[in-house]
């Protein structure tokens, strides 16, 4: 079981491999918590727009393991945009998982999702948001504060205002599709890149490049994908609710030699997710 751990700019420690959430119900939710904590996972990731706090806390819960174990995360639903808003939503949070605390808290998104990477940019609606979060953070409702989907200039605007810096931004990234700009620029500020879809939604399954990388690994497809995340600093949230998917994707304890990683850091990038180009959360397609 792959189970290193890397340090947030306050210091506390976050495990790189975490559990995603997403598309899964509450009753889902709660039984893939209980499985990936008995094979050895210690990070679950999900976001008031998954509609399943209340099955992730039922999960933590019920799984075995002590709750400060455990490294949580929650998402700011895009849409909440005003201090109000975002105070009630991450009392919420807490009232739907039960939970004293979360570990992480992040904005998921710098728009709300109907408009998102679009040309109104909510910079200032932004800042209330992460003003509201530092309150959050201070009263020890939470114990780091984070970005999702932010861009260079997302992040900058967040420096122009903030008390506290954040901690980690969460974003897609994975082979055939790493933004190697925006996450240098994260790390060089002292933000922990995350990895969300690090397996590409599938779409990196067929790939002819990564087939021959795998084959002189011995690894899975999803395999080479997390460790090659991994060797590039970021977490990763592999989504599933499968046991034995959970456990394949925690066997990482191989190194991609620096020729095979050049290699896959300039694979053609995807154009096309195919069936997986529709994101329910984000209210429309992929961009």
């Amino acid at each position: 079981m792959f189970n290193e751990t890397s340090k947030l700019s306050n210091n506390v420690q976050i495990p790189m491999l975490g559990l995603g959430t997403w598309l899964l119900n509450d009753e889902q939710a709660a039984q893939a918590v209980r499985d990936a904590v008995s094979i050895g996972y210690r990070h679950i990731d999900t976001a008031q727009a998954y509609m399943n706090e209340v099955g992730v806390g039922e999960g933590i819960r019920s799984c075995g393991v002590a709750r400060e174990e455990l490294f949580i995360t929650t998402k700011v639903a895009a849409e909440a945009k005003n201090y109000d808003a975002v105070t009630k939503s991450i009392d919420k949070s807490l009232e739907k998982t039960g939970l004293d605390y979360i570990d992480l808290l992040i904005i998921h998104s710098p728009q709300p999702w109907e408009e998102f990477r679009e040309e109104k940019r909510y910079f200032e609606e932004n800042k209330e948001v992460w003003r509201a979060m530092e309150e959050a953070y201070k009263t020890g409702k939470i114990k780091a504060i984070g970005l999702s989907n932010f861009l260079q200039d997302d992040v900058e605007n967040i420096f122009a205002s903030c008390e506290i810096k954040p901690m980690v931004n969460q974003i897609l990234a994975h082979v055939s599709n790493t933004p190697f700009e925006l996450i240098d620029f994260c790390q060089k500020n002292d933000i922990l890149v995350e990895a969300y879809s690090p397996i590409a939604h599938g779409a990196i399954l067929d790939n002819a490049d990564v087939k021959v990388i795998v084959d002189k690994y011995e690894v899975s497809v999803a395999q080479l994908c997390l460790r090659y995340d991994i060797q590039l600093g970021l977490v990763v949230i592999p989504k599933t609710a499968n046991p034995d998917h959970m456990r394949i994707n925690a066997e990482l304890d191989f190194v991609i030699n620096n020729a095979d990683m050049e290699t896959l850091k300039n694979l053609e990038q995807i154009q096309n997710y195919g069936e997986h180009s529709f994101f329910p959360v984000f209210g429309g397609k992929l961009k």
